[in-house]
C-alpha cells in the first residue's frame, strides 16, 4: 500500500548524493580543474558519474526532432500539439521548406499516425521511427501522459478508452488517405478500433502496419506472457498496483508505477546491464568519450518510465494475456464485439522480430488469421532476422531492412483502396446500409 511512498522517500533521500557525486564527476574531470591532474583522476570521475547516473532521477526526454533530411537537403521539423485528451497528446511533426516545388512535394506524400506503446516507456523511444518516416510521410504521433500527472478529477483510463482515443484521433486527421503505424503493445487497441469503424461502415486507413505486438500471446509465449498467466488477475491489483503519493498532481490515482516497470524491465536482463555500466565505467577511464555518450544517450531513454492507469493496465492483463479475448473473437468494447473480419478496404502488414523476447514469432502474425475481410494479396508479414523487439523499429536494422519495406508498403496503397469496399462492407451487418466517404 505504502510502496510508493516508500519509493518516493528512498529517490528523495538518494537526491543530495546523486547531485554530489555528478559535482564531483564534473572536478575530477573537468580540464580546468586542479583536481583533474591527480592521480588517479579519471577513476574517481568515473565512479563518481557511474554513482550519479544509477541514483538520479529520470525525467521524460525530448523528441528533440529539429530537421530532416531529404534527398541531401535539411528541412526544418516543428514538434505542433494538435490535440489533447487528458492521457493523451496528439502530435505533428511538420516540415517546412520556402522552395515551392519542395513544398507540393511534402504536401503530397501520404500521413502516417504513430501509436507508441502505453507500457511503461515515454512515446519518445520512438523518437528514430518518427525521425526516418519523416524523409518520405506526414507524421503524427501519440504522446502519452504519465498518469502520475493526470488530476484523479479527470476520471479513469480503460482499454475501452484507449480503442476510442485512436479512433478519435483517426477521425481528426482524416482516415481516408491515412496509414497507421502501431508498435508493440497498442497493435491490440489499434486493430480492434479500425475493427470497430470497419464494422459500423465508416471509412478506416488505408493501410495498416502492426509491429511486434501481443495480438495472440498464446502464439510463443514469453517470459512477460508467462508471468500474466501464472498470477491471477487480483494478484496484480494486490501487489503492483499503488496510488500516487501526494506530491504529483495525480495523488490519489490508481496506478501501475513506471519503477515498476523499470524493475521488471532490468530483470530480464540483469547480466546485460551490468556489463553495460562496466562498460561505461572503462569507457570513461580509457577517455573513450563516444562510446560513454552512447551509453547515456541509451540510459537516459531506457531509465525514463511513465506510470500507467490501473484501470487500463489490469484491462489489459485480463484481456490481451490472460482471456486471450481477441484472438478467441469474444472481445467487446464499450458493448460493441470486436469483430477484425470486417475490415475489408485496409491494408495489412505485420513485422516480427526474429528475437524478440517480448512479444514471441506469431503473435503478431496472428492478425492474418482474424482478418479474413482483407484479401491476401493486400497482406504482407516480414520477420526481420537478427532483430530483438527493439531492433524491428529503432537502430540500424530499422532504418536500413525495416523502413524501406514499410515505406514501399504504404506508397503502394497511398493512391488505391486496398480492395474491396461495397461488397466487403455489405457483408458485415450494419454496415450494409451505412455510407462511406469516397476515398480521395
Amino acid at each position: 500500500m505504502f510502496l510508493y511512498q516508500f519509493h518516493e522517500i528512498g529517490r528523495a533521500w538518494m537526491a543530495p548524493f546523486a547531485y554530489w557525486a555528478d559535482a564531483n564527476a564534473k572536478a575530477y574531470s573537468a580540464a580546468g580543474s586542479w583536481l583533474s591532474a591527480l592521480p588517479g583522476a579519471e577513476r574517481v570521475a568515473a565512479a563518481n558519474e557511474l554513482f550519479y547516473r544509477i541514483g538520479k532521477d529520470y525525467e521524460k526526454p525530448a523528441f528533440d526532432i529539429h530537421s530532416v533530411e531529404i534527398d541531401g537537403n535539411a528541412y526544418p521539423v516543428v514538434e505542433k500539439e494538435v490535440s489533447t485528451r487528458p492521457f493523451c497528446r496528439l502530435l505533428r511533426f511538420k516540415r517546412y521548406s520556402d522552395d515551392a516545388e519542395s513544398i507540393t512535394e511534402l504536401k503530397g506524400q501520404p500521413p502516417v499516425l504513430v501509436v507508441a506503446p502505453l507500457s511503461g516507456h515515454h512515446s519518445t523511444l520512438l523518437r528514430d521511427t518518427v525521425r526516418t518516416l519523416l524523409r518520405d510521410h506526414k507524421v503524427y504521433v501519440t504522446d502519452w501522459v504519465d498518469a502520475r500527472m493526470v488530476p484523479k478529477e479527470d476520471g479513469t483510463f480503460t482499454l475501452d478508452d484507449y480503442v476510442a482515443y485512436i479512433e478519435q484521433f483517426i477521425r481528426e486527421i482524416g482516415a481516408d488517405d491515412l496509414h497507421v503505424i502501431s508498435v508493440c503493445q497498442p497493435t491490440v487497441p489499434v486493430l480492434a478500433a479500425v475493427s470497430l469503424m470497419a464494422a459500423r461502415g465508416e471509412p478506416t486507413p488505408r493501410s495498416l502496419v502492426l509491429m511486434g505486438g501481443p495480438i495472440d500471446t498464446r502464439e510463443s509465449p514469453t517470459a512477460v506472457n508467462n508471468l500474466a498467466t501464472q498470477k491471477p488477475l487480483w494478484w496484480f491489483e494486490q501487489n503492483v498496483v499503488h496510488p500516487v503519493p501526494p506530491n504529483y498532481p495525480g495523488s490519489g490515482r490508481r496506478v501501475y508505477p513506471g519503477f515498476l516497470q523499470h524493475t521488471g524491465f532490468m530483470a530480464m536482463n540483469p547480466e546485460r546491464h551490468f556489463m553495460s555500466h562496466w562498460d561505461f565505467y572503462r569507457d570513461l577511464v580509457k577517455g573513450d568519450l563516444d562510446d560513454a555518450e552512447s551509453h547515456r544517450r541509451f540510459y537516459d531513454e531506457y531509465n525514463a518510465v511513465l506510470d500507467m492507469p490501473a484501470d487500463y493496465y489490469l484491462d489489459t492483463v485480463r484481456i490481451v494475456f490472460q482471456e486471450f479475448l481477441l484472438p478467441r473473437g469474444l472481445w467487446d468494447v464499450a458493448g460493441e464485439r470486436v469483430r477484425p473480419e470486417a475490415i475489408g478496404d485496409t491494408a495489412l502488414l505485420t513485422i516480427e522480430g526474429e528475437l524478440d523476447d517480448i512479444s514471441g514469432q506469431g503473435q503478431t502474425r496472428a492478425a492474418h488469421k482474424l482478418c479474413t475481410g482483407i484479401p491476401e494479396s493486400e497482406r504482407q508479414h516480414i520477420t526481420v532476422k537478427g532483430a530483438g523487439h527493439y531492433g524491428i523499429f529503432s537502430g540500424r536494422r530499422w532504418r536500413t531492412q525495416v523502413y524501406p519495406q514499410v515505406r514501399d508498403f504504404i506508397a503502394s496503397h497511398a493512391q488505391q483502396p486496398a480492395g474491396r469496399t461495397t461488397k466487403t462492407r455489405a457483408s458485415t451487418g450494419r454496415a450494409a446500409t451505412a455510407k462511406k466517404k469516397p476515398r480521395r
